[in-house]
Parts: structure tokens; sequence; C-alpha cells
């Protein structure tokens, strides 16, 4: 045990900054009597609130509050999907083009992914507890506000606020997860998150298009007043901050300020290149090189300013854990894959197959039920078998489920078979969502969770909108790739083309419709083609996706075996 807690001690050192207290904080924080002997002090009264198990534990049960704080990330998540359904109904209601109306999920999203990673300094300065609670009261404050704006103006106004609000609501629920649960417990907790991070995005167009259709889209801002109120309340009556994590006023001078601004040039770039690319032909518009150019040289700078940062915004010196790395990366295109998944299917049902914004949310209904079963299961696997194995597996099953899906993702499927397909897909999510989230913890200190988690959630989210964009680029591209090979076809050399335009030509002719049956024969056979291309160009996708997969596989295994429940030791996480 002397040697664990000491390997532990020796790690806290260079990981000291946003994520843990200074040695003066730390004091202060315990309340230690005798300034000479602060060291000292600090350690026995450490050791007095951890208890003689050698671990903390909070004052109620763990699953009380794993629920509550679930509860204010689950409000948030789901509005990072909720409004995609209802903007033609706002630009119409505001008096916008839809254009104009897409930037109230821009906007949203880029101070979203703004606030992620300044969860850890934020709760240096008032607590985490205190920041949870501060997080929540802006983001439900804002949903008030987005709700009566009588303006476009006001309406991003408020959308950003309900951003910053909710930009740190993920990382510091699942660090508070992590925290409250013993780690052969840690990864049951992260089950819960699980569903907090990929059930909500997937009911939220389903949501928000019964709301829109049924009352007004005022009402998918309203919803989450009593959501928010009552998380408000819980965590206020049941979550504590752990006896490592001080509140210091000294650190609010302590902002990495030009990390923050290079972080917001870098994100705010970003999403807006991946947003508005398609719509305005990618690099061929001037607005989206000028956007890439501030990506690239924010990002740029953020890196090297936050390995020589004393008190980083984000700790980078995190990515010398070898297991924390390679988590991120895989994490990164688990987002990835989730966010492309959950965007290709509805958008498939509604543009090809005509079905409407609920009834596709319906048809990913499967999936949410599937979800619910395994992701339970999956935890206390993840209690049993190590992360890498588990993460594995989850690849694999990933694999098999895009490989089927893209062999069979046609223009006659039914939906029933369009729900088994989600669930197939949804089946793969939790062990390696899970085992990647529990793995990224494994050999460093707990002083730095809030670090991990802001991390996490951050390339989380990053790798959504980066592949919700390049999915829907290659539909397009390859969709006119398709076309064109199809085209080839339409020859009036070709027998049967020819015999589907004559059998065409004489049901409009016969059926009264048009003074011009043979334009219209064709038209419905360019229209035919199309549809085709672009299925076509979705089974590829599905393809590109198994691949991607496959190497994940890969990349699991160069985890560290941990021992389920036990985690690894700081030299094997380095190393």
């Amino acid at each position: 045990m002397y040697m664990k807690l000491n390997a532990s001690a020796q790690l806290r050192r260079p990981l000291s900054g946003n994520g843990s207290q200074s040695a003066k904080g730390n004091r202060g924080g315990l309340g230690s009597s005798n300034e000479s002997a602060g060291v000292h002090s600090a350690g026995k009264r450490m050791s007095d609130e951890i208890g003689s198990g050698g671990r903390w534990k909070p004052n109620v049960n763990p699953w009380l509050i794993a629920a509550t704080v679930a509860l204010a990330a689950f409000m948030e998540v789901l509005d990072t999907s909720i409004a995609n359904v209802a903007l033609p109904h706002i630009a119409g209601d505001l008096g916008a083009s839809t254009d104009q109306g897409t930037w109230v999920l821009t906007s949203y999203l880029v101070s979203n992914a703004i606030i992620l990673p300044v969860g850890a300094w934020a709760s240096s300065v008032i607590g985490r507890k205190n920041f949870f609670l501060l997080c929540i009261t802006i983001f439900t404050a804002a949903s008030f506000l987005c709700g009566i704006a009588p303006t476009l103006p006001i309406l991003l106004i408020s959308r950003v606020l309900q951003g910053v609000g909710g930009g740190g609501l993920q990382p510091m629920a699942q660090a508070i997860m992590a925290d409250s649960f013993e780690e052969k417990k840690r990864g049951q907790a992260f089950a819960l998150y699980g569903l907090v991070a990929v059930l909500a995005p997937s009911l939220g167009p389903t949501i928000g298009g019964w709301i829109t259709d049924n009352y007004s889209w005022r009402w998918i801002f309203y919803i989450n007043l009593p959501v928010g109120i009552l998380a408000f309340f819980l965590v206020g009556r049941l979550v504590q901050d752990p006896p490592w994590i001080k509140a210091d006023r000294a650190n609010l001078r302590k902002l990495d300020y030009i990390g923050l601004g290079l972080l917001t040039v870098a994100m705010g770039g970003m999403q807006i290149m991946l947003d508005k690319g398609e719509e305005n032909d990618w690099f061929a518009s001037n607005f989206i090189r000028i956007f890439c150019l501030l990506f690239v040289a924010g990002m740029t700078g953020l890196i090297w300013w936050q390995w020589r940062a004393k008190n980083p915004i984000m700790n980078l010196r995190l990515f010398k854990y070898k297991n924390f790395a390679i988590c991120c990366f895989l994490m990164i295109l688990v987002g990835g894959v989730l966010n492309a998944a959950t965007v290709l299917e509805p958008q498939f049902l509604q543009q090809l197959m005509g079905y409407t914004a609920t009834r596709a949310g319906e048809a990913l209904a499967g999936g949410g039920v599937a979800l619910l079963v395994v992701m339970p299961l999956a935890g206390i696997a993840t209690g049993k078998f190590p992360a890498r194995n588990m993460a594995a597996f989850g690849f694999i099953c990933f694999a098999g489920a895009f490989y089927y899906t893209s062999t069979h993702f046609t223009l006659t499927m039914t939906f029933g078979f369009a729900s088994w397909l989600r669930i197939l897909q949804m089946f793969a999510i939790p062990f390696a969502f899970i085992a990647i989230t529990t793995a990224a913890y494994v050999g460093l200190p707990k002083e730095a969770s809030n670090q991990v988690s802001g991390i996490i959630n951050f390339v989380r989210n990053v790798g959504g909108s980066i592949f919700i964009a390049i999915t829907g680029a290659i539909v397009t591209n390859r969709s006119l790739f398709h076309q064109a090979r199809l085209q080839e076809s339409m020859q009036p050399g070709n027998p049967a083309y020819v015999n589907q335009v004559n059998a065409l030509t004489s049901y409009f002719g016969g059926s009264g419709k048009g003074p011009e049956p043979g334009h219209m024969a064709r038209a419905a056979i360019y229209q035919q083609l199309n549809q085709q291309a672009a299925a076509q160009a979705y089974q590829d996708i599905y393809r590109l996706l198994c691949w991607m997969a496959m190497g994940m596989v890969v990349c699991a295994f160069i985890l560290s075996k941990n021992k389920p429940g036990q985690g690894a030791s700081a030299g094997e996480a380095m190393h």
C-alpha cells in the first residue's frame, strides 16, 4: 500500500496545474494550523478524510450521485441534437433563411467545445460541485432565454450562453462518477454515463420533431427548465467534493488566457468550417479557407503553448501516459463513428425513403432499447475483463455490424429491418465506450480526474463533428460518382433503358398526367437513378466505417493490460 501511494504522490508533481492544487492551496484547503509543518499536516488530514480503508467515499450512495449528475448531463447532451429538425420552423418563425437558421446549431457547438476543457481550472477556483451547480444554472437560464427569443440574433446569443453552461456538465459529471465509485465498480458507473452520451443524441431528433410538430419549437428549450431545477436541487443535496479538490480563489488569476484564446480560435474555426463547408462548397469558398487557416493556426499555437505554460488550460502532459494518449485517439474514432452512424440512418430514411422526422426517429428507438439492456452488462463485464479486451470486442462487433449494414442498406428495406440494423450498430457501443473511458484513468493520479474527463469529452465531441462533416461530404461525392456510372447505361442503344422509357411513356400517356409523357418517363428514370446512386454512396460509407473499426481493434491491443477493477501501475501506463 505504501509503495502504491508513494508512486501516486510522485505522479502528482508533473501533473500539477489546473487539475490539481498548489501546495499552498492544499495547505489552506486542508485547514493546516502550522505553516512550517504544512506538508505533513496536510498529508495527515488527507488520510483522516480518506479513512482507514485507504480511499475516500462519499456520504451518500454513489448510485444516487451518479443518477443525479447523469440527469444534468442527459439534459445537456440532448440539446446538441434536439434542435436539428426544428431549424426550418425556427427560421420561418423568426423571419430568417434556412442557412441563417443553421447558426442555431453552430453557435451552441462552438461555445460548448471551448468550455469543455476549462472545467478543471474552474473547479480549482470555486470547487467542482459549485462549478457544476453554476453550469446547471447558466444552462437552465439560457434555455429559458432561447424559448422566449423574439429574434434570431437574441436566440443565437442565448444559444452561446447555453453552450457555455452545457460545456461543463459532461466532463464534470464523468469526473464526479469516477471519484464516487471505487475502481472495480467504475465501469458500471461509466455504463450509466455511456447511456447519457450515446442515447441522448439519438433521441434528440425524435423528441425535437414530436414537440415541434405537436406544440412549438420553443418547447424544445422550455422542457429543460423543470429538469434543470430538479438537477440543481439534487446536486446541492447529494454531491460533495473529495478532499483532494479544494477551492482556491487564488487560482482565479492563474487562468491560461493565452491558451483559452487559442482554443477559442481553433474550435471556432474548426466548427464553422465543418458546419458550413458543405453549404459553401468547401475549399472553393474563401469563407471556408479563412476558417480553415484559423483552425490550423489556432490548434498549432495551442499545442505549442500548452506544453510550455505553467498552468495550462488543457494539461497536454497527460499525453505522456501511453494509455491516456491511445484512449484519446480511440475516443475520437468512437465519437466519430457513433455520431456519423446516428446521422446517416435517419438522413437516409428521410431523404430517400420519405420518412418523416418523427418516423425516422422511431426507427432508431430499437437501438436505444438495446443500449438500456447491454450498457449495464458491459459495465459489469468491465470489472471482470481487461479494458483492452473489452474495447477490441466492441470494435469487432462494430466492424461486423457496419459490414452487414453496407450489404443490406437498400431502398427496399422495411421499417422493422431499419430498426434491426440500428440495434446491431448500438450493441457494440457499450463495450467500446465504457472500456475506453475506464482505461483512460488507468495509471493516473486521482487529482487528474477533472483534466482527464475534460479532455476525453473534448476529443469525443471533436471526433463527432469531424466525422459528421466528412461522411456528409463523402455521401455527396460518392453519389455523384455512382450517378455518373449509372448514366452510362442510360443510352438509346441500351434495350433495358429503351424498354423502361417506353413502359413509363405508355403509363404517363394513358393516365392523362401531362402533355409530354416521354419527358415525364425520362424524369422518373432519372429520379430513380439518383436514389440508387445515393443508396450506393451510403453503402460505401458503411464499408469505410467497417475498415476503420478493424483498424481500431489493432489499436486496442496497444493499451496496457490492466487487472480488472484494480487499474494498472503508473509505470505501465507510461510505457
